[in-house]
């Protein structure tokens, strides 16, 4: 099939290079670039370089409503979104079908926060759908789904992955039962529905008064982004990696910080320990426990 794809982080490149195997990738619309760092100089997404090192068109526009005649002009059969992160206008889900691929088991967690909405909630299980794109937030019929387990060592960084090469798998399928006109929609029960956030900087701000599993819950949500921090003094220490600790600190406060023998960083929580194995001081490295404790000063 003649695919117009929508998508832009790197959920939306792994999704892409194995849809880009099996069907005509006619374009690629992704977010304009921004600018990045201290420079403020335009870097492009990912995707857009993946897409124009494999030959294809590239449609980086402000507003979609402001390009529908374009969109309608370009020569495909279905419209395909994978994290595209902007809200399609009726007038162009009217052109053609449109389908999305939705990092959860719908209509669990619709929104923009899926995989980290599981992670904070300390999920076991998620998954992936293809589902029909509708006007409104991810409530459009579904056509497949697969259950995906969450290891209690994943984070964003290792579930995100998953997800996408499950979906794009499903996806896959779904394309295939579209074109043998095989493919079955099915109503979402809305009343089941839950909504995920915008993910806000403050939001990873760890707060000791709730328990070491929250925390540890957060750490492995936010990794990639904001990434989970708490102050020591004036530092902000930014977390990567960390585990609880069964039992209480004895003789400290909540929020106090306790070492041993340079090789535990554990901080007393409202319920249990919260263990450090993954942290950033301002301005430095991103080091493993050990490492990290041999060069702070407290």
């Amino acid at each position: 099939m003649k695919v117009l794809f929508f998508g832009t982080p790197l959920f939306s490149e792994i999704v892409l290079k194995k849809l880009i195997e099996k069907h005509e990738v006619i374009g690629v619309v992704c977010q304009p670039d921004k600018p990045a760092n201290r420079g403020k100089k335009l870097k492009s997404p990912e995707i857009k370089k993946l897409a124009e090192s494999m030959g294809v068109i590239v449609y980086q526009f402000d507003r979609l409503k402001d390009n529908l005649e374009t969109i309608k002009n370009i020569d495909c059969d279905i419209f395909v979104t994978a994290s595209y992160g902007k809200i399609l206008p009726k007038e162009l889900l009217d052109m053609k079908l449109c389908i999305n691929v939705h990092p959860s088991m719908l209509p669990k967690y619709r929104g923009a926060t899926p995989i980290q909405t599981a992670l904070l909630n300390g999920d076991k299980k998620t998954g992936v759908t293809i589902m029909k794109t509708d006007v409104g937030m991810d409530d459009g019929d579904i056509i497949l789904q697969k259950e995906v387990e969450i290891l209690d060592a994943d984070d964003y960084n290792s579930l995100m992955p998953k997800l996408a090469d499950d979906g794009a798998e499903l996806l896959l399928q779904a394309l295939e039962e579209i074109e043998n006109k095989t493919v079955k929609f099915v109503k979402q029960d809305d009343s089941k529905a839950t909504f995920t956030k915008l993910i806000q900087k403050e939001d990873a701000l760890l707060n000791f008064n709730e328990s070491a599993e929250t925390l540890v819950n957060k750490v492995r949500a936010y990794v990639e982004n904001p990434t989970a921090y708490f102050y020591l003094g004036d530092d902000r220490i930014k977390v990567y990696k960390a585990k609880v600790e069964a039992g209480d600190l004895p003789n400290v406060g909540i929020g106090d910080v306790v070492t041993v023998n340079k090789k535990m960083f554990l901080i007393k929580t409202a319920k249990d320990t919260f263990s450090i194995l993954k942290c950033q001081a301002p301005g430095g490295k991103v080091l493993d426990v050990k490492d990290f404790l041999n060069g702070y000063r407290f």
